[in-house]
């Protein structure tokens, strides 16, 4: 009984021996499996985080670019009001002048822009009541000292004398053909200024119309000048 106690004893630690192997054998490959397991985490925990930040500095460089242009369009749109507000005071101080500055002005704009002498001044109701019939003559006589000499004053310094003067005046008118501008009974919705017409052709010299074609030339100018640095 011995041998045979000795021989399954033998048999036992052997097998105990295999087993305490194969658990170490199985625990170490779990502590690899741990140990990858756990780097594997690590770096997608990482990869995670690094997608992250820059996903957050993507977005954030976004958000920074659309402040930016937001704050451009911002500064535009008061820089464009400003604008606006000095070529409407603009337009307000043409249209408040002085009734002789005024006629003086419209005088000026009207040989500017006259083609025949014939053509009809058109102004708007108030100004058509107010200082129409000054224009017209003073245009017309304007018109006509650019196409006869002067009168010598031994003709004209009297009141004969100026009343000559308007006849001539007249009759130069007549013959050349200038000069005879006269003051249309239609008027027109604008501010001030004149509509100038031959027929079938107009010349717009409204002043809003005046103002707005020349701010598309002068705005980058008066810019410069309101928003100097």
């Amino acid at each position: 009984m011995d041998g045979i106690e000795k021989i399954t004893a033998r048999i036992q630690a052997d097998g105990q021996a295999e087993l305490d192997r194969l658990k170490a054998d199985v625990q170490h490959q779990l502590q690899d499996i741990h140990t990858q397991t756990q780097d594997q985490v690590d770096r997608e925990r990482q990869d995670i985080l690094s997608r992250g930040e820059k996903a957050a500095a993507e977005r954030l460089e976004r958000l920074k670019s659309a402040a930016e242009m937001e704050k451009r369009k911002l500064a535009l749109a008061a820089k464009q009001e400003v604008l606006s507000e000095a070529f409407d005071q603009a337009l307000e101080q043409l249209c408040a002048l002085p009734d002789e500055q005024y006629i003086q002005l419209l005088t000026h704009l009207v040989l500017q822009a006259v083609s025949t002498g014939k053509e009809q001044l058109v102004f708007s109701p108030k100004d058509r009541n107010r200082i129409g019939k000054q224009v017209v003559v003073a245009a017309n006589e304007a018109l006509v000292k650019n196409v006869a000499p002067e009168l010598p004053e031994s003709i004209t310094d009297s009141k004969v004398g100026a009343f000559v003067g308007k006849l001539v005046n007249s009759a130069t008118a007549q013959i050349t053909g200038t000069g005879l501008l006269s003051l249309s009974e239609e008027t027109r919705n604008i501010r001030g200024g004149f509509i100038l017409v031959d027929g079938p052709i107009e010349v717009n010299c409204a002043f809003e119309t005046l103002v707005r074609l020349q701010r598309e030339k002068l705005e980058k100018q008066v810019a410069d000048i309101l928003f100097e640095a």
